[in-house]
């Protein structure tokens, strides 16, 4: 993990949630324990466990009980990542090789799958009946979002079917993040809105700000194709927004309707929206979301725990990839 200033106040326990993590696959296939050591040691700030941790202490839940928890969310969002990464043919993530360009198809789903069942173990071990029924509609909501995400493939979109498809690709899992820990307290009703609101705003934003560097940063800096959801037929706002800017460029009303478009022509339009406003229109979209998510904090309990959460939610829209 980055040493970044918002996790100090929990930076030794990220290192104890990375261990829970590791010792879900002991007793099993020595396969599945290769396969989340790579997944673990290919990257990432540990965002969402540090949300988790934050909240924890913020909200003074017991230490193990919030490791555990902020465990099953990464680990959560550790099988997501494989099973997308088959879903979507991409062969880097983070500059790495993917696990699906290593493995079978099938092996590659079963490993997702051992993955989901090890989140959803780690998050049984806390005993609290909401922190299931939660973890299970944020899981719910990804796989339904995913779904649709296929299947939107190539066809007319809007803003609406964006933020629908957000939330379920990022934000539902920010929510789970907040929200769980509050949950080991039997926090107030306003508090528990107040802590789905703070993690609605930073993951709207967290998928924004990415949704952006994919036009605006560069195939090394993102481990990945540049424009790569477009290329693949998906509208993500950048593109929604240069779409509403030129009503008389068709070329992403043919994609939208399947139509192909040669490689020069692709490129060409990736490039127009990349020097127009919708980038830096997709960024300050964002940031008001994160400022919403600031203000759903002020009514929680004062101190460097919630201190560090509004510097998370800085970061979110500073980050650079």
């Amino acid at each position: 993990m980055s040493n970044l200033s918002f996790a100090a106040p929990v930076q030794s326990l990220i290192a104890r949630v990375e261990e829970r993590m590791a010792q879900q696959a002991e007793g099993y296939n020595a396969h599945l324990y290769e396969v989340l050591t790579q997944l673990m040691q290919a990257g990432g700030k540990r965002v969402r466990p540090t949300v988790s941790l934050l909240v924890g202490g913020m909200l003074d839940v017991e230490t193990e009980k919030a490791v555990t928890v902020a465990a099953a969310v990464e680990m959560l969002h550790t099988a997501t990542l494989v099973h997308d990464d088959l879903i979507d043919g991409a062969t880097t993530r983070r500059g790495k090789a993917t696990l699906n360009t290593q493995w079978n198809s099938s092996a590659t789903i079963l490993a997702g799958d051992f993955l989901f069942s090890r989140a959803a173990s780690l998050g049984a071990e806390v005993n609290n009946i909401q922190v299931m029924q939660h973890f299970s509609r944020a899981l719910s909501t990804i796989v339904n979002g995913e779904i649709n995400q296929i299947f939107s493939r190539n066809q007319i979109a809007n803003r609406e079917d964006y933020y629908e498809r957000i939330y379920a690709k990022t934000a539902s899992m920010f929510e789970l993040a907040a929200r769980a820990p509050g949950y080991l307290v039997d926090v107030s009703d306003e508090i528990g809105d107040a802590l789905v609101a703070y993690g609605y705003g930073i993951g709207v934003a967290f998928q924004l700000v990415d949704d952006a560097l994919d036009f605006s940063s560069d195939a090394a800096t993102l481990g990945k194709p540049v424009a790569s959801d477009l290329r693949i037929g998906l509208m993500t706002l950048p593109s929604l927004y240069y779409q509403e800017q030129h009503a008389d460029d068709n070329r992403l009303q043919r994609l939208q309707h399947g139509e192909h478009l040669a490689d020069n022509e692709m490129d060409a339009l990736i490039e127009d929206i990349r020097v127009g406003r919708a980038v830096d229109y997709t960024l300050e979209t964002a940031e008001g979301h994160i400022q919403d998510a600031i203000d759903a904090l002020q009514g929680l309990p004062d101190g460097p725990e919630r201190q560090a959460l509004v510097e998370l939610a800085e970061y979110v829209v500073e980050r650079k990839h």
